[in-house]
């Protein structure tokens, strides 16, 4: 008996199967004859003849015999299904005992007939719908039952090893129909399945195919007319490509399309074509693509700021700080810097080296006397000759996406009916919120996280208290005169000549002279007006040279009236001897620290006070309660106070003045009125004053310091509160100043009106 060993394959009763003569020959399974018995043996996994094993096949087999033998090819038709009882394999033969295994003939020959008809009149009627049941007709046609047709069909079912083995242990015709049938119709329902989706995306691919063909096209003609007739490329045309090329997120890319598709049918004759046209424009002007930029290099950010100024050295450590930050973190991060300080401290010019270190684009922003919400968050595109806000018109102008963007001038904003821009401003330099602002122009939201923004600003207190607290405040002291001559000679007077084409042979001006300007002809906490100064030095030198009166113009201190018209000269009117009741005293203003006079005087015969001088409310509180204090400590001498009037003035009566930092300075100035002893004219004073005689602690004392030493003051009276603000104070400064911190009124007027001062002027008491 031949035995055949076969795997992964539907062998049924009644059905003849064909063998390659190789395979027979590699399983030594070769018949002899026709009309052979055969013996197929069902593997449950794939071996070698060699390596079989009894364990290897299933326990039921089926009975054939040998019924056509070919060259190549051997027909062998099964016959019956039969048990596999005490298997033996060996390599050269296999034993076995066998006993049929017949099927439980639960349904009728002509049932099988009938559904397998139906059966196989729903294949043909399903393969005429592809391309392959051509060929595939023929072959179903010599079907004469399930066992051809599973057979067949076997190894496009998708059926496991498994699968195929129950079709066989189905002792049930009707079961066993059962499965065959299921087995055909899932196999249909796949195939028309899986050949609906694949016509589907075919046709999808084609339809993007044949799109993306004719949009070629359409380009390339579209390109070969512009270069014929470059004059007319339409709006249209160029703001399409502009928006494909401008890496717009998708929100801002809807937009344009929208307006664009607007623009397309309106046409040019329209009269909104020109509002359509400008909105396109300025979107697509904008830097949309993120730029991943560079971290920053401290060691060229040092070099930048030492390059560019002089001094500032507690500025420069916070701005390296803010950078060495963002270097670790690869992002702007960390809080908004705002610098505050007099005009002339270098706070808007330092922030372009911040660009140059950074290496970004540089923009600047003034909001002085700004009042519409508007000017910061844009006019909607409803209004005519609606506009974006000054953010984005910086942004556009910068050309990149993170700029380093100076807000100048912050605590001038202002407030009215159209709105609060301090209040739009909140969003702008919140990082937690500016990565999604939306400018009403614009109406989309655009990423502010990158821009580094700094703010300036003369003073806080004008500046909201939530805006100020989204800032980090970096005060900007003024310079002093050491200060001041270096930042001449290295920066104001090379570029002065710049600015009036001299050049280094043509003028020289001496380090006396540099010294003389600042000290005589300016007053101020920073060095504008020192810059104006130099820049008509040099102008009044170009007239000479222009004239031909020199060839090369010197100027010494002795030639500087020559030059310069006129001199402020602080030191005559603070430093002459005064009469009692006069008192020198310290204010800060937002253009520095400054010298002011405190002057009293007892006139009429009426008892009363009288303030000039354009005092604030919070002034006057202190005129009050400085009498209030001398009238304590000096009761017989207020008794002049009683029957003549007091008139307290402050110059310059043109200028207002508010504060409670020179509540000390009228104390003294009382008290020197009713004793008559005169103050030291080298001597000033600041502190806010209690009715219980302490002197409390006072704001911008390094200012203040810095305008004492100007006009030559040598003593200056302070709060002990205020001694840590010392370290505030340059060195150059403290140096030439006695400082005394006090912690009464007591003391202040024991420092002021010593005991053994017997002088006496002539008060008129």
């Amino acid at each position: 008996m031949t035995v055949i060993p076969l795997f992964d394959t539907v062998v049924l009763p009644n059905v003849l199967f064909y063998f390659k003569r190789e395979y027979l020959e590699s399983m030594r399974a070769v018949p002899a004859s026709e009309q052979e018995p055969a013996l197929f043996l069902v593997l449950k996994e794939p071996r070698d003849r060699a390596d079989m094993r009894a364990e290897d096949f299933y326990p039921l087999a089926l009975i054939g015999r040998v019924e056509r033998i070919d060259d190549d090819s051997i027909g062998v038709r099964s016959l019956r299904r039969v048990s596999l009882d005490d298997l033996r394999v060996t390599p050269l033969r296999f034993e076995a005992n066998v006993s049929d295994r017949p099927f439980t003939a639960d349904i009728t020959e002509e049932q099988i007939r009938g559904r397998f008809e139906k059966t196989k009149r729903h294949f043909l009627q399903f393969i005429k719908q592809f391309p392959w049941g051509v060929w595939l007709r023929g072959l179903v046609q010599q079907w004469h039952d399930f066992g051809d047709m599973i057979c067949a069909m076997a190894p496009h079912l998708g059926m496991s090893s498994v699968d195929k083995y129950h079709l066989l242990e189905i002792d049930s015709l009707a079961g066993q129909t059962q499965a065959i049938e299921e087995a055909i119709n899932e196999f249909m329902e796949i195939t028309e399945l899986s050949a609906a989706a694949e016509d589907e995306q075919k046709q999808a691919h084609e339809k993007i195919y044949r799109e993306s063909s004719l949009k070629k096209q359409i380009e390339y003609l579209q390109r070969m007319l512009d270069e014929m007739h470059p004059e007319s490329v339409t709006d249209v045309r160029r703001f399409e490509q502009k928006i494909a090329e401008a890496g717009m997120s998708e929100t801002a890319r809807r937009e344009a399309e929208k307006v664009l598709n607007r623009m397309r049918q309106e046409g040019s004759e329209s009269h909104e074509y020109g509002m359509l046209y400008d909105y396109l424009d300025f979107l697509t002007s904008l830097s949309w693509k993120k730029n991943p930029g560079t971290a920053p290099n401290l060691q060229r950010a040092q070099e930048i700021l030492d390059r560019d100024h002089y001094g500032l050295e507690k500025v420069k450590d916070r701005i390296i700080q803010h950078l060495a930050v963002m270097a670790l973190n690869r992002r702007q991060s960390g809080s908004i810097l705002l610098f505050v300080g007099a005009p002339g401290t270098g706070k808007t010019s330092i922030c372009q080296s911040i660009a140059e270190a950074l290496s970004r684009p540089y923009a600047r922003i003034s909001l002085g006397g700004i009042r519409d919400e508007a000017e910061i968050r844009g006019h909607r595109r409803t209004y005519i000759g609606a506009m974006p806000g000054r953010i984005m018109e910086g942004i556009k102008r910068s050309g990149g996406s993170n700029p380093v963007m100076v807000l100048d001038e912050v605590d001038k904003l202002c407030s009215d009916l159209h709105g609060d821009p301090s209040s739009a401003l909140l969003e702008v330099l919140d990082p937690e919120q500016n990565a999604t602002f939306t400018d009403h122009y614009l109406n989309v939201p655009y990423d502010l996280s990158d821009v580094v923004f700094i703010c300036t600003a003369n003073t806080t207190d004008s500046i909201p208290e939530p805006l100020l607290n989204r800032m980090e405040v970096i005060p900007f002291r003024g310079y002093t005169a050491v200060e001041k001559f270096y930042i001449a000679r290295q920066h104001l007077l090379p570029k002065a000549m710049e600015k009036t084409g001299l050049k280094t042979r043509n003028l020289k001006v001496t380090d006396d002279a540099i010294r003389l300007i600042i000290s005589d002809y300016t007053a101020e906490g920073g060095v504008r007006g020192l810059k104006k100064q130099l820049e008509t030095l040099c102008r009044v030198a170009a007239v000479k040279l222009v004239r031909g009166e020199q060839k090369s113009v010197t100027v010494s201190a002795k030639r500087l009236p020559e030059f310069l018209e006129r001199r402020h000269a602080p030191r005559e009117n603070v430093l002459v001897p005064k009469a009692p009741g006069v008192v020198n005293g310290l204010a800060w203003t937002a253009a520095g620290g400054e010298t002011l006079f405190i002057e009293t005087a007892l006139v009429g015969s009426e008892k009363g006070l009288v303030v000039t001088g354009q005092l604030g409310d919070v002034m006057k509180e202190s005129v009050r309660l400085a009498l209030t204090l001398v009238r304590e400590l000096y009761p017989a001498e207020s008794e002049a106070l009683s029957h003549r009037e007091l008139h307290l003035h402050i110059p310059a009566g043109a200028t207002p003045k508010d504060g409670p930092s020179a509540g000390i300075t009228m104390t003294v100035a009382l008290a020197s009125l009713l004793t008559g002893q005169p103050v030291r004219a080298d001597l000033a004073m600041t502190g806010e004053i209690s009715l219980r005689g302490n002197l409390l602690p006072i704001g911008g004392l390094p200012e203040k310091l810095m305008a004492a030493q100007r006009a030559g003051i040598r003593t200056v009276i302070i709060p002990a509160a205020n001694v840590p603000d010392l370290e505030e104070v340059a060195a150059e400064v403290r140096g030439k100043l006695e400082i005394l911190p006090l912690e009464t009124v007591r003391e202040a007027l024991d420092a002021a009106l010593p005991a053994d001062n017997t002088q006496k002027k002539e008060t008129g008491i």
